[in-house]
């Protein structure tokens, strides 16, 4: 029963334990589906699930019969426009970085949009050539060492073609899920030290110096030390162009950035540069004057679809799945924030089968793997871009660029281009700044960032992620191995128990400890778990019992012998000079020393917290009740079981009742199916709450008082002269006896 009063509540309920309140509150019994049952479901075939199928497969299907022409048609066509010329420079830009000739670089960001179009779920992400994707093909590409154009292209294109298998194999197979185990900080150190890789990669555009290809470990350092040792060499004109245009793409970013609230679109900077300097290059012949690098000859209309290259995918699957993985995961973020921003369901599996389909064609017609840009995502959604329409129309402006007006861009420097493309680094160079957040927020994440970072940096893009995802899954395992244990104490009086460290005025009921694990419990924290739990009561069960035990031993062995004697007066002990030798304790069947102590055969009981005769000596224990908190206990497993049970048998050999609270249901029945349970360890130890264990253990206090004041009015009546110096106390009469020594 539960009454409200004002901002209080008050609650009428008998103590529960887990087994009292299953008897009262009796649970449904359900069947959970196996996997052979979702085996049926999956092959059950019906009209509805038909639809089902096809919506999801096709998702245009579902969003452009609801198309609202006039209200987003005019949007979609300017944002279309816009994405579309900045997709044409970062095309061939991102182009360089896989070492192909820029016109390749629009075929990457034809094909694959098209095909987004009609498989996609996302209504605002801007499909195509992505910085660090681009520059873990070239890694790819650079393997072959000297090679020719044609050599390169097919190289890029095949290893586009098994990317796009990837990910269309994990689409249809459900395994979208992969990307989780990427986190946010692993992904950003990954992307910034891939933006330091495109800057060092790009150097040689911008200086315009021969450096020879590097792929192996160390590789960032070696075209470095290749690019500082030709330093003199440096194309004034080139480095030149690269820089006032950075400088220029840096500030007016920026300013799109404080003002993009104000700008009714942002200023398309990568445009407006690239018109000025083939302009430029027009009116003035840098190629013969300064012997500058330009695009070159734009080859009109598309490439006639060819086969790949088996050899390129045996020596490179690797690089393709962390390709396909790191594609996919870069995407599936970035249409994360716009579906949570508007409002729709976006499908990891779907978005797989989408991008895997797009870099099958467009590997085919000769493109790289595509993605997507942060900044060209940007600008189609900040330019009113409302669905994919906006996407189709921007793959248009490529198509027209590519068929028709593609001689314009012939004597454009790469410089220029290079510059452009770091250009589009800035935001992911920023991301050092996540190293302070991070370090304030969460120690851990900051360690994965720092960690990924300088792994892809030093050890190379594919080697680094794979050592960054190992690193990951290994402070997992720390931050389970390794909990924050507390001891937990009564806040407010009421049924609040918080960490006693935590709060001045707290209440700890006399004898009882409240012990919290906020963790899974299984085989690697298991030792960690008992070692915290003996440091919160101060003291170890396993000793307590073998002193116990071997003080048990003596006592036997002198009411063995007569020398210690029942009387009416008391226990009296009658020996000279008993000596008894520990040695011979601890080496005579030691193992009897961790066995539950038995006094049944005994005519007394034994208080071990008081004196003993013969000054023998057992450490004294105040504590009689162990509560654990597994409320933050999600999972234990069968190797951890053991241990557990081990723990618990400790205690209670020592008269210390412990009690389990706030495991869900499934935990329990987990421990009676694999035979937890026994005469020592019952399922009667569980109680639903902290409360209604402290309740229950105040119950049976007062319950063995009230007992125990019983007795003490019964020895009145015996005319026994009582001493109470010893620990020893008559079976039969409950009366304490005399003990001489």
């Amino acid at each position: 029963m539960i009454e409200p009063m004002g901002n209080q509540y008050v609650v009428a309920r008998q103590v529960y334990s887990q087994n009292a309140f299953g008897e009262e509150h009796k649970k449904i019994k359900r069947h959970h589906k196996t996997i052979l049952d979702h085996f049926r479901i999956c092959c059950r075939c019906s009209s509805q699930k038909a639809k089902k199928v096809a919506l999801s497969l096709f998702p245009i299907a579902s969003w452009l019969p609801a198309y609202r022409l006039k209200e987003w048609l005019f949007s979609d066509i300017v944002s279309g426009i816009s994405t579309g010329l900045v997709a044409v420079l970062q095309g061939m830009a991102f182009a360089l970085l896989v070492d192909v000739p820029p016109v390749y670089g629009l075929y990457a960001a034809f094909f694959p949009v098209i095909v987004y179009f009609f498989f996609g779920t996302s209504r605002h992400l801007s499909v195509g050539p992505f910085p660090i994707l681009s520059m873990m093909v070239g890694a790819v590409v650079t393997k072959i060492g000297s090679a020719t154009d044609t050599e390169k292209v097919t190289a890029a294109a095949s290893i586009t073609v098994l990317v796009g298998i990837i990910q269309l194999g994990l689409g249809i197979l459900q395994i979208g899920f992969v990307v989780i185990y990427l986190s946010e900080s692993l992904i950003s150190g990954f992307t910034t030290a891939a933006a330091i890789h495109v800057v060092v990669s790009q150097l040689k555009f911008i200086l315009q110096l021969p450096v020879p290809p590097h792929t192996d470990p160390f590789s960032l350092f070696k075209v470095l030390h290749s690019i500082f040792s030709q330093i003199r060499n440096t194309n004034i004109a080139d480095l030149v162009t690269s820089l006032v245009i950075l400088i220029i793409v840096f500030i007016v970013k920026e300013i799109n950035q404080r003002f993009q609230n104000k700008l009714p679109v942002p200023i398309p900077i990568e445009l407006i540069m690239t018109v000025i300097a083939a302009g430029v290059s027009y009116g003035f012949d840098f190629q013969s004057k300064f012997q500058v690098a330009i695009v070159g000859k734009m080859e009109r209309g598309f490439k006639i679809p060819s086969a790949p290259s088996m050899k390129i995918w045996q020596d490179n699957i690797g690089d393709a799945f962390i390709i396909a993985i790191i594609g996919f995961a870069v995407a599936f973020s970035v249409a994360s924030v716009y579906s949570i921003k508007y409002d729709y369901h976006i499908s990891g599996n779907q978005e797989l089968i989408a991008f895997g389909l797009g870099n099958i064609v467009g590997g085919s017609f000769t493109g790289f793997a595509a993605s997507t840009s942060l900044s060209r995502s940007g600008v189609q959604e900040s330019t009113g871009g409302k669905t994919q329409i906006a996407g189709f129309l921007s793959a248009i402006i490529v198509l027209i660029v590519i068929v028709a007006i593609g001689f314009l861009l012939e004597p454009l420097q790469k410089s220029v281009l290079a510059a452009l493309a770091l250009g589009n680094l800035k935001g992911m160079l920023m991301q050092f700044a996540e190293v302070y957040r991070l370090w304030k927020k969460d120690k851990y994440d900051c360690a994965i960032w720092i960690f990924t970072f300088l792994a892809a940096v030093v050890l190379g893009l594919a080697y680094g992620l794979a050592a960054s995802i190992a690193f990951q899954l290994l402070t997992v395992v720390f931050r389970t191995q390794f909990p924050k244990c507390s001891i937990l104490a009564n806040v407010g009086r009421s049924d609040i128990y918080k960490n006693r460290k935590d709060y001045p005025e707290i209440y700890e009921p006399e004898g009882v400890k409240i012990f919290k694990c906020p963790s899974p419990i299984y085989f690697a924290n298991i030792s960690f778990f008992k070692r915290k739990l003996i440091d919160a009561v101060g003291f170890k069960p396993a000793r307590i019992l073998r002193k116990r035990n071997k003080a048990l031993k003596k006592i036997r062995k002198l009411e063995k012998k007569g020398q210690l004697q029942i009387t009416p007066k008391g226990f009296i002990y009658t020996a000279d000079g008993f000596k008894d030798s520990d040695d011979e304790l601890d080496n005579s069947r030691i193992e009897e020393l961790d066995q539950p102590i038995q006094t049944a055969d005994l005519p007394f009981q034994i208080d071990w917290n008081s004196d003993l005769p013969l000054n023998i000596e057992v450490p004294k224990i105040h504590l009689h009740s162990l509560i654990l908190d597994f409320s933050s206990v999600s999972f234990i497993d069968t190797s951890s079981m053991r241990g557990l049970k081990s723990i618990l048998q400790g205690f209670l050999r020592i008269d210390v009742d412990v009690y389990i609270v706030g495991t869900d249901d499934n935990f329990v029945e987990k421990l009676e199916r694999c035979g937890f349970f026994d005469q020592e360890v019952q399922s009667s130890i569980f109680f639903l709450t902290i409360h209604d264990a402290i309740l229950h253990i105040w119950m049976k206090k007062n319950y063995i008082i009230s007992k125990n004041n019983h007795n003490q009015e019964k020895e009145m009546k015996v005319d026994f002269t009582i001493n109470t110096n010893g620990g020893l106390r008559n079976r039969d009469c409950q009366e304490p006896v005399e003990t001489k020594l």
